[in-house]
C-alpha cells in the first residue's frame, strides 16, 4: 500500500518514512504543500499523512481542496498543536483522524491500520481478502489456497495484496511499478515479469484454476478464470534475469 507523507521536518519525515518501509508501505514524502497537493490530485495513496503547519501552506487549506474536488482518500494530520478546537477544525474540513506530536511510532501505525480498514470496508469486514479459494489475512500476513500455505516475500505479498485490491482489472506494468515498487517503469528491464513469474510459481502452479493472467500488450490480471488471453511469452522468463 502507498501512502503519502506531506512533512516539511526533514528529519522527522526521514524517521516516519523508514518506519513504514519497514512495516511494508511504500511511502512518498514532500516537505511542501505544493509538491505534497499535487501529489495528491495526480497519484493513488492509501492514506495520506498531512502535516498541519507547512512552510508554503496549511495542511488544513490543502485537504479543504482536495475533499472539494471530490477525492475520498483517507486523510490523517499530524501537529504539533493539541488544541480541541484544531482537532474539531480537522475533522470538519475532511480529515479522518489527528494524531500530536511527538507521538509513538506504534499508534501511528495503529492510526493507519485503522484508516485502512474503514476505507476498504464496503469491500470487506476484516482484514481477510479472497478470490476463489485464494484468501489472504492483511493482519496476520497469511495466504492459503485452500488448505495450503502459500509461504511469500514481503514485496510478493505486497504484490499480491495490490492484485487483490483491483482483482478483474488489467494493470498495466507501468502501474504495478509506481504502486508496489516505488519506481518508474523502465521498458528495458524484466523485474516485473520476473516478479509475477515468481509469484505464480507459488500461487498457480500447483492447483488447477489458474488466478494470475498475462493480458498480452497491457499487462497483468488476477481473475478466477482461464477465459484471459495468455502471453506465454513470459513465461520462459527464468528468476535468475531478476535485476
Amino acid at each position: 500500500m502507498k501512502v503519502l507523507l506531506v512533512e516539511d521536518e526533514q528529519k522527522l519525515g526521514e524517521y516516519i518514512k523508514k518506519g513504514l518501509t519497514e512495516a511494508g508501505f511504500i511511502v512518498e514524502h514532500h516537505t511542501t504543500g505544493l509538491d505534497g497537493y499535487h501529489a495528491m490530485v495526480t497519484e493513488e495513496f492509501s492514506v495520506i499523512l498531512m502535516d498541519v503547519m507547512l512552510p508554503d501552506a496549511s495542511g488544513f487549506e490543502l485537504v479543504r481542496n482536495y475533499r472539494t474536488a471530490g477525492k475520498h482518500t483517507p486523510v490523517l494530520f499530524l501537529t504539533a498543536k493539541d488544541d480541541l478546537s484544531d482537532k474539531i477544525k480537522g475533522i470538519e474540513i475532511g480529515g479522518d483522524d489527528y494524531l500530536t506530536k511527538p507521538f509513538a511510532f506504534a499508534e501511528l501505525i495503529v492510526r493507519i491500520k485503522s484508516l485502512l480498514r474503514r476505507a476498504n470496508q464496503a469491500d470487506y469486514q476484516s482484514t481477510l481478502m479472497q478470490i476463489a479459494d485464494l484468501k489472504m489475512d492483511i493482519a496476520k500476513r497469511t495466504v492459503y489456497r485452500g488448505d495450503t500455505s502459500i509461504k511469500l516475500t514481503a514485496k510478493e505479498f505486497s504484490l499480491l495484496q495490490f492484485m487483490l485490491e483491483r482483482r478483474g482489472e488489467v494493470l498495466p506494468r507501468s502501474v504495478i511499478a509506481s504502486q508496489v515498487w516505488d519506481m518508474n517503469f523502465d521498458s528495458d528491464t524484466n523485474v516485473i515479469d520476473v516478479a509475477i513469474r515468481r509469484l505464480r510459481i507459488k500461487v498457480d502452479d500447483d492447483f488447477d484454476i489458474k488466478l494470475i493472467h498475462t493480458v498480452r500488450g497491457m499487462g497483468y490480471k488476477l481473475e478466477a478464470s482461464d477465459a484471459t488471453v495468455l502471453d506465454t511469452s513470459v513465461l520462459d522468463t527464468t528468476v535468475s534475469d531478476a535485476k
